[in-house]
């Protein structure tokens, strides 16, 4: 299944605001808050690479507070 590792910066003190929010969307499997140059790391899975694409770009990337956010894509096979 197509995996997606995103982490992100945000805003100072949204951390926790951020982290209840992507709790709801369905391909999160994953959510923490981290130390060092990243704020919070998310694991999402999808069964169609393209359906977990739209989900970093239009529900995750949209979320308010988000400042950035860099994208790891798992290489299938490789697990």
């Amino acid at each position: 299944m197509p995996t997606a590792y995103v982490l992100i910066n945000c805003d100072l003190g949204k951390e926790e605001e951020i982290i209840e929010n992507l709790k709801h969307i369905d391909a999160i499997k994953e959510v923490h808050g981290t130390f060092g140059a990243y704020d919070i790391i998310v694991k999402a899975e999808h069964a169609e690479k393209e359906k977990l694409r739209e989900v970093i770009i239009w529900s995750i990337r949209k979320i308010e507070h988000i400042r950035s956010t860099l994208t790891l894509m798992g290489i299938e096979g490789q697990t």
